[in-house]
């Protein structure tokens, strides 16, 4: 599917790059590690988190619920706007749409199934690649047409969320794969962990296939909101109302998240918490990036944000390859060594020192290179 023309809210202006984009991406990025270093530094990796995520003391609960989700959900939201970015510079360029996209597309999801098999079970790039498939054709509907599908994808997402949770509450329910004998992210070798993901990819990949309709409605709203001027002066009424929604979500979030629920709720919540407000609240996230620097100068911090942002997909890889080499068996091994007796200090340190490490990374490349190494390989290919 093809065309040359778009409807007329296509045409925010994208000649220059908007310094809240690339910061926000860079948040996205940074936070999303939030979520995922807890992952690293459990002995039993994605297993043992899975099976203790929500009955944590209470500090880790809350560190916990503070990035759960609302990170991706931020960069689900830049992922729309780098679509409606694409297509509007196809259109000021004569270019069909979605046209040689869906090569890119298909790199990402490559890039994405080597990362998901070398580096984390949890990928989210292969997800994000299939989902663009479908959304950067939806992009050259109109309005009210994408205005549709986003309804009909979240009522999908939500009665999938519900029967989800009523699944969980039921007696026995199983959250992950048991590993009897050898742990293979404390004991096994790099080789090792690759096999096991593959012995377990169906269920590593069955939070891909779950978000598929979320993934379609936050990328179809991250193209909007762009389109409407998010980013521009004339949308503060717009971000106003984001901020506000995005307030109280992020309230009901924390109730839900650290509120205390009952052990045997604990799962239920954090799950309705992931899936159902953190990507609201995402939507105040972004709003309020976009609405901090539209008076404000971009600031030392902003521009080592910016720098990550500029390389998101490298920095995504290479904080979760990083913090593979320092947690897992086949690396330093530190994990098996700390995560039990000082599980809140070691990952609170881990995440630090991955941090630092990425920002004086990109800070040093993006001295030289507009664009991070995996993005020019990208770019190349497609």
């Amino acid at each position: 599917m093809t065309s040359t023309s778009a409807p007329s809210d296509t045409q925010a202006p994208t000649s220059r790059r908007i310094a809240s984009l690339d910061v926000a991406r860079g948040i996205a990025i940074l936070g999303t590690f939030g979520t995922n270093v807890w992952i690293f530094t459990d002995p039993q990796g994605m297993v043992g988190y899975l099976e203790t995520v929500g009955g944590e003391s209470l500090p880790i609960r809350v560190l916990q619920t503070l990035a759960q989700g609302k990170f991706l959900g931020l960069l689900s939201l830049m992922f729309g706007v780098g679509l409606a970015i694409q297509q509007a510079s196809a259109q000021r360029h004569d270019r069909p749409w979605p046209g040689r996209y869906w090569r890119r597309a298909l790199v990402l999801f490559l890039d994405g199934l080597l990362h998901f098999l070398l580096v984390a079970e949890f990928d989210v790039l292969m997800g994000y690649a299939l989902v663009s498939f479908l959304v950067s054709a939806l992009l050259i509907l109109r309005p009210v047409a994408r205005t549709r599908w986003v309804i009909a994808a979240v009522a999908v997402h939500l009665a999938v969320v519900a029967l989800a949770v009523v699944g969980m509450m039921l007696p026995d329910a199983d959250s992950g794969p048991n590993t009897p004998g050898p742990n293979p992210y404390a004991d096994g070798s790099f080789w090792d962990l690759v096999l096991f993901r593959v012995d377990h990819g169906l269920l590593f990949r069955a939070e891909t296939i779950f978000m598929i309709p979320l993934t379609i409605a936050v990328f179809l709203t991250g193209a909007r909101l762009f389109q409407a001027g998010i980013f521009e002066p004339g949308g503060a009424a717009l971000r106003h109302r984001l901020m506000a929604i995005g307030a109280v979500a992020a309230v009901a979030d924390l109730t839900v998240g650290i509120g205390g629920a009952p052990l045997d709720l604990a799962g239920p919540a954090v799950f309705v918490g992931r899936y159902v407000l953190a990507p609201v609240v995402a939507l105040g996230l972004l709003a309020l990036i976009a609405e901090f620097y539209q008076r404000r100068a971009v600031g030392p911090v902003g521009g080592a944000l910016s720098n990550v942002g500029r390389t998101a997909l490298s920095c995504y890889v290479l904080q979760n390859l990083v913090a593979s080499a320092l947690c897992y068996g086949w690396g330093l091994g530190l994990a098996a060594r700390y995560g039990s007796e000082h599980r809140l200090a070691f990952t609170v340190a881990v995440y630090i020192a991955v941090m630092a490490f990425l920002l004086a990374a990109s800070a040093l490349w993006t001295r030289r290179f507009s664009r991070g190494p995996i993005e020019m390989l990208m770019r190349r290919a497609a």
